[in-house]
């Protein structure tokens, strides 16, 4: 398979999945590692298992199942990604977006994403929630961009801008949700590594010192397409776990730590995105 996705090959997937439902979706929302379960808030879901998708690539991370799920939330239809493949599963950037630029040609023009990240920032605690205001693409800064490539000047330009990749009134609603629901969210930098090795307490250290407070895997590339393509976004990580640079000695990160705070997060992750999307106008 070519590392370069066509668009062909995006036209081919959207319009798959339209033969599979008639709903059509104008938000788009990514549930990360454990966070899957938000998608059973969708009322009269059409379910999409990916494999039935040509081009779409399977997951093979654990807590990512690797469905569609399309249907009502909060007076809006949706289309939830349950699962997402990442760049460390050996895909290439533009294959591991390649749901983003299907989204974007179902009509998608809001994309809720969110993730599950390590603290870095002293004051977060596993289970918090920080809402990203802006982002560290350190494999993009190394060269591996998803918008590397031929561009399509159909869908947005050659040098996109991500001054504000962010939406600010994104975030301002995020806010005022978790405040009428009675609890805080951060709002702070999302450093996005490569993985899928956790960093090392050195690295930690370097990304602090850089100005990131959370570290995770994944939602940078697919932000970028987004922007790409001048859609809405709106980020959140949940904090499944503390990334400082000087841990206690023996201490140990796995991926089950990961999942099972994600887990304790999804009450209020599910309220916040509830909130936010009965919000949009």
């Amino acid at each position: 398979m070519s590392e370069i996705v066509t668009q062909t090959q995006i036209e081919e997937a959207a319009e798959a999945i339209r033969q599979l439902t008639s709903q059509r979706p104008t938000i788009g929302l990514v549930l990360g590692s454990g966070l899957g379960g938000l998608a059973d808030e969708i009322e009269n879901a059409d379910v999409i298992p990916v494999a039935q998708i040509p081009h779409w690539p399977a997951s093979t991370a654990p807590g990512h199942v690797g469905r569609l799920v399309i249907g009502s939330f909060e007076g809006h239809t949706v289309i939830a990604l349950q699962g997402r493949v990442h760049f460390y599963e050996g895909y290439s950037m533009q294959q591991i977006t390649l749901p983003v630029r299907v989204m974007q040609a179902l009509g998608m023009q809001t994309f809720i994403v969110t993730n599950a990240a390590g603290g870095m920032n002293p004051s977060y605690k596993p289970g918090d929630l920080m809402v990203i205001s802006n982002h560290i693409n350190m494999p993009g800064m190394a060269g591996n961009n998803p918008l590397r490539g031929p561009n399509n000047d159909s869908i947005g330009p050659r040098f996109p801008d991500l001054t504000e990749p962010y939406d600010p009134e994104l975030r301002d609603l995020a806010q005022r949700v978790a405040e009428k629901e009675g609890f805080k969210v951060h709002e702070g930098v999302y450093a996005f590594v490569a993985g899928p090795s956790f960093e090392t307490p050195a690295e930690i250290k370097f990304l602090q010192m850089v100005g990131g407070d959370a570290v995770g895997m994944s939602t940078v590339p697919s932000v970028i397409i987004a922007r790409h393509a001048a859609i809405r976004v709106l980020g959140i990580s949940t904090i499944t776990n503390m990334a400082l640079p000087n841990p206690e000695p023996g201490t140990q990160h796995d991926h089950e730590e990961v999942l099972a705070t994600g887990r304790l997060a999804i009450p209020r992750l599910a309220a916040l995105v509830h909130g936010v999307v009965a919000g949009l106008q």
